[in-house]
């Protein structure tokens, strides 16, 4: 059950993150699902008439509307942080998170043209691993997650065409994919070798993906949302 969602300052196509919302809090219930804001993520909000339940960051990047909507924020949980600090906004909202509860959050908005930002979001899938935490990095584009050993796709609900994998923190060894169209048998996958294991498909009604160490990512793309 997914009961957190963040969206941050990158890349986020408003119609897409919408429907993904609504989808959510369908599902699981408005009350259930906290959405915060990560620092410029507030913008969304502000453009999309949305109200997050928490915003976490220095705010030092909101533009001047983006400051007027803050400071009008009076039912929502504002933890204002200092612009010289050891993490970034978003993971900082994933830890305020975790302590609020968080057992399995999505990240919209961690995405775009800063690769020094994304490289450090997808580090928090490991922290958040650590913290026992499941954590999903999602836009229109592309669905990112660890994913662990035994796991189990079903082709009528994967997310896109193509599915790819990539070891994160070192080597993931013995990995083993079934009933994929380029399959794999106890492979020891590094990140050197990993155009290996790009743009995959699922084949067989079901696929598995099995693997004796390491942390594995998987990234479900498509080409238009």
């Amino acid at each position: 059950m997914i009961d957190t969602v963040i969206v941050s300052g990158g890349n986020i196509q408003d119609d897409f993150a919408l429907d993904f919302l609504k989808k959510v809090t369908d599902r699981y219930g408005r009350e259930k699902v906290c959405l915060t804001a990560a620092d410029k993520g507030l913008e969304f909000f502000e453009r999309t008439g949305l109200k997050p339940d928490m915003a976490v960051g220095d705010f030092d990047s909101l533009s001047e509307k983006g400051q007027e909507y803050l400071e009008s924020l009076t039912e929502t949980e504002i933890i204002r942080l200092k612009p010289e600090k050891d993490d970034s906004d978003t993971q900082s909202a994933v830890c305020h998170a975790v302590l609020k509860g968080a057992k399995e959050m999505v990240l919209l908005g961690c995405l775009g043209t800063r690769m020094d930002h994304m490289l450090a979001n997808l580090g928090l899938l490991l922290m958040g691993e650590e913290m026992g935490v499941h954590i999903s990095i999602v836009d229109g584009y592309n669905y990112i997650s660890l994913v662990k050993s035994g796991t189990v796709l079903k082709k009528t609900e994967q997310w896109g065409e193509y599915v790819s994998f990539f070891a994160l923190g070192g080597e993931v060894c013995g990995l083993t994919l079934e009933g994929f169209k380029y399959p794999l048998q106890n492979y020891h996958l590094a990140m050197r070798d990993s155009g290996l294991t790009v743009s995959n498909e699922i084949a067989s009604e079901y696929a598995r993906i099995i693997y004796e160490s390491g942390n594995l990512v998987m990234i479900m793309s498509r080409d238009s949302c």
